[in-house]
């Protein structure tokens, strides 16, 4: 009886030393408790100092600090310094020689004088700084239009004209009964409009060398950009369309009056809006559009429509597109763009004759689902990794064509397509040499977790490991490529920076210290990346966070992270790491806590990636059923004392396992969640569930709030009032369901101040308070 006494009196006392230890005040103070970790680094430009964005003394922001060889740690930078570092300089022909934009305004720098130059400055700013292949010649946009300057006359000239509107000679101007009267009683009238028309017609027969204007109408004009020889400029038109926005109320304000603002477009098929691909001739001062009609496939439908309705044998209509910003190799000579459709089910990589207005389809991707993963952005408006190798006629770019994201080259010349990387892991970032004949890939090579660092020669090949061990490493090369500065963290050691030579197997020399001494006086968990089999028998990877077998009190949390596409069971530093210190709290309490890589997210090549497709609350919620069962069978989980939680895609998630399997899950905490996706933004919802007004059933199935009526577990729900991605009024429409239904086991938790991604601690204290009390209600037995 006695060693039962000491045994509750150890168990209690442990768990009482470490809730001193964790509290919700201070883990919910998030990088202040934490320390702030270094970010946005980067190089100077001749190589001597690493400049990052830090806050070491927890000031009301991030301030610019440096490092070199020689310095024990870190110095703060001048304003000025600071803000120089975060310019972005385009190298000339001569080495010394670089040209940037700041402010509007053009300068020049010269590297070994460290000397600028203003060479440029009027009221309207200028931005996308190109260099031409000519040297001395460079190209800008200002006011819509391009200039090009000859920095070796000092000239500056600009070569395209366009104009919003529809100009004179377009305008049909409604001719009025007086101006008709007029014209019909009087001669002078007449003779005055006579005298109009010549003059037009003898002004239009001076020839003139400034470009014509072009006007585009009410169109979206954008992605101007010119070739190197700056013969060419090509650009985007979006047709003009009339589409409403959401808007949201603002309770909290300075003024003391409620504020009204525009927030995002709901999804729909009405926001598919014809785009035009133009190129304007500088030489022959002429406009033409690229007709992309002969793109293979570019006329076939979705699958899922045959669900609906049989096939018709109607006139087939082609896709509307997207074609994004061309790449030029170095000379121009040759040219190559990505184009997407906009239900974004097909891209195509193309080379253009801008001459001629034609293409050339190099490679064509198709995804019943929707085209994604790393390196080819899931937006169809978005642009993926493509460039040219130093022969200057070979492209590189990256395919899911295997089921995972690999690296590609194509010769334009021999139109021979090589897989230069192979395996079932994923290329996540693509940087090419100086000389263009190696690569820097970071993958995850050697676990999906990772984020190791390769070089790659094109000539063979071959991977050369250079970081490879766990963690995550985030690679910036030095100007002259001899030297690493990487950003590093693993599970439980936050992002810090270090530098290393760039050889096979390199070493890392840290250069700062970010972490509190409060955070570093607790022994944070290492959580165990595990894999179990999903009832399809997928194998699905998730962070285990196990209590001491004597503090076990046999309840379990699932925990499920946001975005969707998103990795979370990984060995580094977590962007969720408010809920990591959170599990650390809670299996101090003796639970369990699982956190789960459920199909849809990112990590695990397409097949995972688009496991979701047409049913969100399929098999992402199954996952988190069968990881419950992996810790029932495993862990000695009692079945009826797990609860979930999660915010945002984690938040719906939990919405759904609470109304549509309710006998799974004793409770849930729901935060910022979409309760009905017919009510989510256009480019997400668009690609998993396509459109409700062409595929309603996806969205019925995928929306907690049809599954209102189940309800039998404890809910509760939190959401900030001016949250402008799910929408506050998400979870009012879910709430009103339970009240007309008559339920009664829910709650919601409404923060006046916060948006998607809370700020203030406070928020943050009250919104975990909350799910802690809701757990240790629902999940611990009386």
């Amino acid at each position: 009886m006695n060693k039962k006494i000491i045994l509750v009196i150890c168990i209690l006392f442990s768990i009482t030393i470490q809730s001193q230890t964790l509290k919700l005040e201070e883990i919910m103070k998030g990088n202040t408790f934490i320390g702030a970790q270094p970010e946005n680094e980067r190089w100077s430009l001749d190589g001597q100092k690493v400049y990052f964005d830090w806050n070491p003394n927890n000031e009301l922001g991030t301030s610019t600090y440096f490092w070199k060889n020689g310095l024990s740690k870190p110095e703060l930078a001048s304003p000025n310094e600071a803000a120089f570092s975060k310019l972005e300089f385009k190298k000339s022909a001569n080495p010394d020689l670089y040209y940037y934009i700041d402010k509007g305004r053009l300068f020049s720098y010269v590297a070994k004088s460290k000397s600028s130059k203003k060479l440029y400055q009027q009221s309207s700013p200028i931005s996308n700084l190109q260099m031409g292949s000519l040297p001395g010649i460079l190209y800008f946009r200002q006011n819509e239009n391009l200039f090009e300057f000859n920095t070796n006359e000092g000239s500056i000239i600009q070569i395209t004209n366009f104009r919003k509107g529809k100009g004179e000679d377009a305008a049909t101007e409604k001719v009025s009964f007086l101006k008709s009267q007029q014209e019909e009683l009087f001669q002078f009238i007449r003779d005055q409009e006579a005298l109009k028309k010549w003059n037009l017609a003898k002004s239009k027969a001076i020839k003139s060398d400034f470009p014509k204007p072009y006007y585009y109408g009410k169109n979206t004009f954008g992605s101007l950009k010119v070739d190197p020889k700056g013969n060419y400029a090509t650009f985007r038109l979006i047709e003009d369309s009339d589409r409403k926005n959401e808007k949201m109320e603002v309770f909290i304000t300075a003024d003391g009056y409620n504020q009204i603002e525009n927030t995002k477009e709901k999804v729909s098929v009405d926001n598919l809006v014809a785009t035009k691909f133009g190129v304007y001739n500088i030489v022959k001062d002429s406009v033409y559009f690229v007709d992309f009609s002969s793109l293979s496939h570019i006329q076939d439908t979705p699958k899922y429509l045959e669900l609906y309705e049989k096939p018709k044998a109607t006139e087939k209509k082609n896709k509307l597109i997207v074609v994004q910003e061309p790449i030029y190799n170095e000379n121009g000579s040759f040219t190559t763009a990505e184009i997407r459709s906009q239900d974004n089910k097909d891209r195509w990589i193309v080379s253009l004759n801008l001459e001629k207005g034609t293409f050339q389809e190099l490679d064509y991707q198709h995804d019943e689902a929707w085209i994604g993963g790393p390196g080819i952005p899931s937006n169809s408006f978005g642009r993926g990794t493509l460039g040219f190798l130093a022969d200057n006629e070979t492209v590189y770019f990256q395919s899911e064509e295997t089921g995972y994201s690999h690296l590609y080259s194509y010769n334009l010349r021999s139109k021979k397509k090589t897989q230069l990387t192979k395996g079932n892991w994923e290329v996540r970032n693509v940087s090419l040499s100086k000389d263009k004949k190696s690569f820097y890939l970071t993958t995850n090579t050697t676990h999906p977790g990772n984020r190791n660092f390769y070089k790659l020669e094109v000539a063979n090949s071959v991977l050369e490991p250079i970081l490879t061990k766990d963690g995550a490493h985030e690679v910036s090369l030095s100007p002259d490529e001899n030297t690493l500065l990487v950003r590093y963290s693993y599970k439980n050691k936050p992002w810090e920076l270090y530098v290393a030579p760039n050889k096979k197997n390199t070493i890392l020399n840290q250069i700062t210290s970010s972490t509190s001494e409060i955070f570093k006086g607790y022994s944070w968990r290492e959580p165990e990346v595990i894999t179990f089999k999903a009832q399809d028998g997928t194998p699905v990877n998730a962070r285990l966070y196990k209590p001491q077998t004597v503090n076990a009190n046999k309840a379990a949390i699932i925990f499920v992270h946001g975005a969707g596409y998103l990795q979370n069971a990984h060995n580094y530093w977590s962007t969720y790491h408010r809920e990591y210190m959170f599990h650390n709290l809670l299996v101090d309490l003796g639970y369990t806590v699982l956190d789960i890589d459920y199909r849809g997210s990112d990590g695990y090549g397409r097949d995972f990636r688009t496991g979701i497709y047409r049913f969100m609350g399929g098999k992402d919620l199954t996952d988190q059923i069968d990881g419950k069962k992996y810790l029932v069978e495993n862990y000695g989980i009692d079945a009826s004392r797990v609860g979930i939680y999660g915010g945002s895609y984690g938040g719906f998630i939990t919405l759904m396992g609470m109304l549509t399997t309710p006998k799974e899950f004793a409770s849930g905490a729901a935060l910022r969640s979409v309760t009905d996706w017919a009510h989510y933004n256009h480019g997400y919802t668009g690609n998993i569930l396509n459109f409700p007004e062409t595929d309603p059933d996806a969205y019925k199935k995928s929306s907690p709030i049809y599954f209102a009526n189940n309800l039998e577990g404890d809910l509760l729900m939190l959401h900030g009032m001016v949250d402008d991605n799910v929408e506050y009024k998400d979870i009012v429409r879910l709430s009103q369901r339970f009240i007309e239904l008559g339920k009664k086991k829910w709650n919601l938790s409404s923060f006046p101040v916060e948006a998607h991604g809370f700020k203030e601690t406070y928020s943050w204290v009250d919104e975990y308070s909350r799910i802690l009390n809701l757990f240790n209600d629902t999940l611990l037995k009386k």
